[in-house]
């Protein structure tokens, strides 16, 4: 049954509804901002790679992709703080309680309500969004049933990895008292660092195929340049992007001598092997800076400082009185704990933006000085920028809020400056 709407709000729901609120305003802002920094003549770095035509093409992906996100983002937000003020967490409580299960199980069945009922909401827009909006532009190349596959396949890893990290913080904070934040600090981040060395071999090859790169020049070319650079390496493979999406990208996975070079099948078909090598060059980039590593760390830093801050609002009677609760729970408790954390989740990502931004730079410097052949980096950029539609004017305020790269015309005049010192010396 729903409750009533108590008209009497306590200070937590206030804040809370404000919390969502401003985080709404504030994306909605930079979306306005971004769209009004539209430029309708091509850049004169991208002359030859971007024609009138494809051009506009981009800024209506922008567009439309922005006015989509907002509609998502509204209705998102419309519907949680609907959720919230009738009372429907107390009502997803009674469903879980009503199975008479120990408070583990119990939480369980109340996430699973909520993710699975979230999923079921979502589908409509992810749907739109591949098979209207992305096939509009020429991207999509995913089919129905791989669409549906992945949503399973996604829904099944939730259940069991999510599933068992949400029972081990459960259980901890129900059976170690004030130190349990600290225990499960531990937890997660063991939790953290197996998964980044489990993810290429179990995870990933559930959604794509991992392809060894066939011998040749390119595989020779990347070959001999991690030689050069004393960097040991698993293999270099091919993924099969293309059956998703004609995006490209590359990446690295793994640790040690686990490392793995991916590269999407559509990014070797779109570029040279100077170009693909630079790419690489600059993925490897990130690891001889020991970005991945501080990341990790970071991570772990922030995961314990949460958990400190979750440990204070665990069964917090008021907190429980804004979501109309009748019954505190610890598994409540991590939703809940959720909506007030989100301030500074966001302070976080703007400094996580910062930081990254910071750690392109360095990855182009290092491709540049490894390689010696900046032009071949900028014209990957510059390719990979086309083929992607990728805004080439964001506003700044969007950079700040949501880029964790720089602007490209600001990395491609880096790497000029980078060049025409090295000619100097």
């Amino acid at each position: 049954m729903m409750y009533p709407v108590d008209m009497e709000m306590n200070s937590y729901l206030i804040i809370i509804l404000l919390i969502l609120a401003g985080r709404y305003l504030v994306e909605l802002i930079a979306d306005w901002l971004n769209v009004k920094a539209i430029q309708t003549d091509i850049p004169a770095e991208f002359n030859g790679y971007f024609d009138a035509e494809k051009y506009r093409k981009s800024q209506n992906y922008l567009r439309d992709n922005t006015s989509f996100g907002i509609i998502t983002d509204s209705f998102d937000t419309i519907v949680t703080i609907i959720f919230i003020i009738i009372g429907g967490f107390n009502f997803v409580d009674h469903i879980a309680r009503h199975f008479n299960l120990g408070p583990i199980a119990t939480g369980l069945v109340f996430a699973g309500i909520l993710i699975l009922a979230t999923k079921l909401l979502n589908l409509p827009f992810s749907f739109y969004d591949t098979f209207v909006l992305e096939e509009k532009y020429g991207f999509n190349k995913t089919t129905l049933k791989i669409f549906i596959l992945d949503i399973i396949k996604s829904l099944v890893l939730i259940t069991i990895l999510g599933g068992v990290i949400f029972s081990a913080v459960l259980w901890l904070f129900e059976k170690t008292g004030t130190l349990a934040w600290l225990y499960c600090w531990i937890t997660i981040s063991l939790f953290q660092v197996l998964m980044i060395f489990i993810a290429p071999y179990v995870i990933m090859p559930l959604f794509n195929k991992f392809i060894p790169l066939e011998d040749g020049e390119l595989k020779s070319a990347i070959e001999n340049y991690a030689k050069s650079q004393n960097f040991k390496i698993k293999g270099v493979f091919k993924m099969d992007g293309s059956k998703r999406s004609a995006k490209s990208n590359a990446f690295f996975t793994g640790f040690g001598k686990s490392r793995r070079i991916v590269l999407f099948d559509t990014l070797i078909a779109k570029h040279t092997v100077p170009e693909l090598v630079a790419v690489v060059a600059h993925e490897m980039g990130h690891y001889k800076k020991r970005h991945i590593t501080k990341a990790i760390i970071r991570s772990i830093a922030l995961t314990g400082f949460t958990l400190f801050l979750l440990s204070i609002f665990i069964g917090n009677k008021k907190l429980f009185d804004a979501f109309k609760m009748e019954h505190t729970s610890i598994y409540a408790s991590l939703f809940f704990f959720g909506f007030l954390y989100s301030p500074i989740a966001m302070l976080v990502s703007l400094v996580e933006n910062v930081i990254s931004r910071k750690h392109e730079y360095e990855a182009d410097t290092y491709a540049v000085h490894t390689c010696g052949n900046a032009e071949a980096m900028i014209n990957a950029l510059k390719k990979l920028s086309v083929d992607n539609l990728s805004n080439l004017t964001p506003h700044p305020f969007k950079v700040i809020l949501n880029y964790g790269h720089p602007p490209i015309l600001e990395r491609i005049k880096a790497i000029r400056m980078l060049s025409e010192k090295n000619s100097e010396k």
